[in-house]
């Protein structure tokens, strides 16, 4: 091959992948074929590939192999030019994560480009409190078995740590998404067994259940049962008075059922978890009422209840 050929089937080895591991006779196919498209002669592959690869590692380029594993890209310092505006965009995502307890991906976009050298850091302030670093070890375990777990699409197990109990309990899940939520990652998940205190039959949005990732303990192998149960959702209305009176939804589940102008306005908004609906909600304090359901006016009646009733006995 030429030397622009060589260059160009170096390129293509590191781009396959940077999308995942391959094993050697995947590779081989992959390139049998990209040679083929580009019109060079496929023969001697295997021999290629060995000493491409051998020369990428020697331009410092991390590929991990061995005899029954896959190639795997490990880390790459190949030059990536970017403009002003893409440098500047990879600086705010790295302050964000870092702010966000998720250090291990902060630092690997800080390997792109040194953004000290570089660029100021953009004058951005975050308000997010992660209650723990999301790239120590036990955790990204826990996120990638998860990950996992998700893309199968099938039921599965976890050992969760009751803070309240001081216990371990063992879980059924279906559907299972990971949330980043106020800076704290969930396992948001539905769960077929759990208990429910809303509704006289199964498939409610109390099973809709948050787990902090930090407590789980463990994650159990996928089962061969495909998820059955999409989140289930709940519709609910509220009025906005006062200073909100002139609220305009800018959440995609949000819609205005009704407006009389500087007077209220009343939304319906469609929600599949409580827990963070009454987290927002409750910020509203004074200016938002429930319209519906019944049980969760009440319920929010009750809980303002009792923070008054804090206030007026301490």
């Amino acid at each position: 091959m030429s030397n622009y050929n060589q260059i160009k089937f170096a390129l293509k080895i590191l781009q396959e992948l940077a999308e995942k591991p391959l094993s050697r006779k995947e590779l081989e196919e992959t390139l049998i074929s990209f040679l083929e498209q580009e019109k060079q002669p496929c023969t001697d592959v295997s021999q290629r590939i060995s000493r491409t690869i051998g020369k990428l590692r020697d331009c410092g380029i991390k590929i991990k192999s061995s005899t029954r594993s896959p190639y795997e890209l490990v880390e790459s310092n190949f030059p990536v030019i970017l403009s002003h505006q893409q440098k500047e965009a990879l600086c705010l995502a790295s302050n964000l994560l870092s702010n966000m307890g998720f250090l291990q991906q902060a630092q690997q976009l800080a390997t792109i480009i040194d953004f000290s050298k570089h660029l100021k850091l953009l004058n951005l302030k975050t308000d997010f409190y992660p209650p723990v670093d999301y790239s120590s070890g036990t955790i990204v375990n826990t996120i990638r078995e998860l990950e996992k777990r998700i893309e199968q699409g099938c039921r599965y197990t976890i050992r969760y740590y009751s803070q309240s109990k001081k216990t371990e309990q063992m879980y059924d899940l279906d559907r299972s998404e990971l949330r980043l939520h106020n800076g704290v990652v969930y396992l948001f998940a539905f769960v077929p067994d759990w208990k429910f205190y809303h509704f006289n039959k199964s498939c409610n949005i109390d099973q809709n259940v948050l787990f902090h990732i930090k407590r789980i303990t463990a994650v159990g192998p996928s089962s061969d049962t495909r998820w059955f149960y999409n989140f289930p959702t709940l519709t609910i209305r509220y009025r906005m008075i006062g200073s909100l009176a002139n609220y305009q939804p800018r959440r995609f589940n949000e819609k205005v059922i009704n407006r009389l102008e500087k007077k209220y306005v009343d939304i319906e908004t469609t929600e599949d978890c409580l827990f963070w609906f009454k987290q927002r909600f409750l910020q509203y304090s004074y200016n938002a009422l429930i319209l519906e359901p019944d049980w969760l006016r009440q319920e929010i009646k009750n809980d303002l209840k009792k923070s008054y009733e804090n206030y007026t006995n301490f």
